[in-house]
């Protein structure tokens, strides 16, 4: 194999790719080329613009955590990073004030949005940025782009006591951010999904593939946006290439993030059976060859052998670099 895709989001699927990028450097991925090109379609339904700039937070997770700068505690962001930008502007009163933009995190976003008001669609902009972060680590083996150059933007339904209707809707990142998933989430919204277009390079990373992986990504808000855009699934159901994921549902419940609480809001059980056949396999109309689970969600493998996917249960805690290689490899061999 000497071209992998991953569909992702962000810190989950960021850290996985760490682990990807290792093993394939350790040459522990099994059947998988030493000098093999790795294609990242990000999710960029996160997005929003903030203090007039365009903020791009899965695909900054990913681009600084593959280009060594991300804040390790954290998690996003930039590391060593400071905030007088955000001091100043709550001293204003300018809202909002829930959403706050590093002073090194800025110059990324100030570039993005110049760029954009220049032009350029959003993965030409996306490609510059990685010229600073990727290409010193990974050469031109690792490439970057965004799901799709259009604007799209999740929204989330939540209960709301004085609106008329008795709900309303809240950008992703307040609901994420300030509400921090406090609230049950009624609904998800992503809007533009459906008039959306695959950024260019996007179809053919996934048709000109080896192999494609579904990392442990929010299967809602993240690789469900990526699939959401009109022609994605398609291509994944007809590439000749295995698809396989991971399950970011571990012994019941989200490792971190809100996957229980999308999944609630959609109606999917939250487990790794669950997202499994949510996701379903491509020889019954799904998406995937192969699924893997945690050690702890073993019993599941039955149902979700029956419902026509190859599956293992694995340890899938990401805890360091090598064991994320480790489950990489699973992944592999599971569908090679």
């Amino acid at each position: 194999m000497r071209s992998i895709t991953v569909l992702s989001g962000g810190m989950g699927g960021a850290r996985f790719l760490q682990g990807l990028l290792h093993g394939i450097a350790a040459g522990s991925l099994p059947g998988v080329a030493a000098d093999a090109e790795v294609t990242v379609v990000a999710n960029t339904a996160d997005d929003i613009w903030v203090h007039g700039l365009k903020v791009c937070p899965d695909l900054d997770t990913v681009m600084y955590t593959l280009g060594d700068g991300i804040d390790l505690e954290r998690g996003w962001g930039r590391r060593d990073e400071s905030w007088s930008v955000k001091t100043e502007l709550a001293a204003y009163g300018v809202e909002p004030t829930w959403f706050g933009l590093g002073d090194r995190d800025v110059a990324t976003h100030l570039v993005r949005t110049q760029m954009l008001e220049a032009g350029f669609p959003l993965s030409q902009v996306t490609e510059a940025l990685c010229r600073r972060w990727l290409s010193p680590v990974h050469g031109d083996r690792v490439r970057l782009v965004p799901m799709s150059d259009d604007r799209v933007e999740t929204h989330v339904v939540i209960a709301d006591d004085e609106s008329p209707s008795g709900r309303r809707v809240v950008h992703f990142q307040e609901y994420w951010v300030r509400l921090r998933a406090g609230v049950p989430a009624e609904d998800v919204l992503v809007v533009g999904l459906a008039e959306s277009t695959p950024a260019p390079g996007v179809l053919e990373a996934i048709a000109g593939a080896d192999l494609v992986i579904l990392p442990p990504s929010n299967p809602v808000v993240s690789v469900g946006t990526i699939l959401g855009v009109p022609g994605l699934r398609e291509a994944l159901v007809s590439t000749a290439a295995p698809v396989v994921g991971l399950s970011p549902i571990i012994g019941g419940t989200h490792v971190r993030g809100m996957a229980e609480q999308m999944l609630t809001s959609i109606g999917v059980e939250v487990s790794a059976a669950g997202v499994g056949l949510h996701y379903g396999s491509r020889a019954q109309g799904g998406v995937l060859d192969g699924w893997l689970v945690d050690e702890r969600d073993a019993a599941t493998l039955p149902a979700l052998q029956a419902a026509g996917l190859r599956t293992a249960a694995v340890p899938l805690m990401m805890t360091d670099h090598d064991v994320t290689a480790a489950m990489a490899a699973a992944a592999v061999s599971l569908v090679s």
